[in-house]
């Protein structure tokens, strides 16, 4: 699954429920879901390590969804490298 993809199944599945959420919780939610991600990468497997992952992508693509950004055209940025000097690895 691309990024466009998840955005587009994320959108179609918690899409009416975040924006009824607004902005500003769904930022909280995110928010929260970082923290239950720092658990796991520092106390926890690989299975809750990849379970958090899963969840702060899918807030992470609900908060672009909802401040109109395209997930996929923001990774663009870092296509060919670092953002700011180009390297791969970068430079800077």
């Amino acid at each position: 699954m691309d990024l466009q993809e998840l955005q587009t199944t994320i959108r179609a599945t918690y899409g009416q429920r975040d924006a009824e959420r607004g902005l500003a919780r769904t930022h909280a939610w995110f928010v929260e879901e970082c923290g239950e991600l720092s658990r796991a990468l520092f106390r926890q497997g690989h299975e809750e390590r990849l379970h958090e992952f899963s969840d702060v992508l899918a807030w992470l693509a609900t908060l672009a969804d909802l401040a109109g950004v395209d997930l996929a055209e923001a990774a663009r940025r870092y296509a060919d490298g670092c953002p700011r000097c180009g390297g791969i690895p970068c430079t800077c």
